[in-house]
């Protein structure tokens, strides 16, 4: 089977789309030390501080490429809803975005807690909240994309909440170390090359 080359300078990841047409039963919710709290119409700068602080270890970069208008359209729209996770002294130690954009359907945006806090337990909590405040009236789709750069077990996470994969797609894109959106030393597990 041959390989596909990714030029120099550039990183290449699979993407699968997962998605939900069938409310789940409820699980409850363990106890944890946190708490979800709804941003409205979050300051951009404020916005891309969480989103670095979430996704720099997974190489998340969108968000932080773009302008001010374009962030706030999204980030500000009534049908995009933005919560932080706050730890129990107030700091901001993951987040949720989902997005009521298209009619029936929630799309989670993003989704993650800071990367210590990754494999032990916390994120469950989460997608409990994500799919609580997501399965509302009307709702009869909930759909998410993951990729080979998040977390190893993040696919096999979804899946054991109830999201079923639909589509596959390969995505190359300039490596954001490479330009300094990101720092070099983020996300160790995917080589820079370049």
């Amino acid at each position: 089977m041959p390989l596909t080359p990714v030029a120099a300078g550039m990183v290449a990841t699979i993407v699968t789309s997962l998605e939900m047409t069938q409310r789940p039963t409820l699980r409850p919710l363990s106890a944890v030390p946190f708490r979800l709290e709804r941003w409205k119409s979050p300051a951009p700068d404020k916005y891309r501080v969480l989103f670095r602080r979430v996704g720099e270890p997974w190489l998340w970069f969108s968000r932080l490429v773009m302008g001010d208008q374009e962030l706030s359209a999204i980030i500000h729209d009534p049908a995009v809803e933005i919560y932080a996770v706050r730890d129990r002294h107030g700091i901001e130690i993951g987040m949720l975005e989902l997005d009521f954009r298209r009619d029936g359907e929630v799309e989670i945006s993003f989704f993650g807690l800071i990367r210590e806090l990754t494999g032990k337990g916390h994120g469950n909590w989460l997608m409990g909240q994500a799919l609580a405040l997501s399965w509302r009236a009307g709702v009869k789709r909930i759909w998410l994309h993951s990729c080979t750069l998040d977390h190893a077990g993040a696919l096999g996470f979804y899946r054991k909440h109830g999201f079923v994969a639909f589509a596959r797609a390969v995505e190359a894109f300039a490596d954001p170390r490479l330009a300094g959106i990101l720092d070099r030393a983020a996300a160790p597990h995917i080589p820079v090359i370049g």
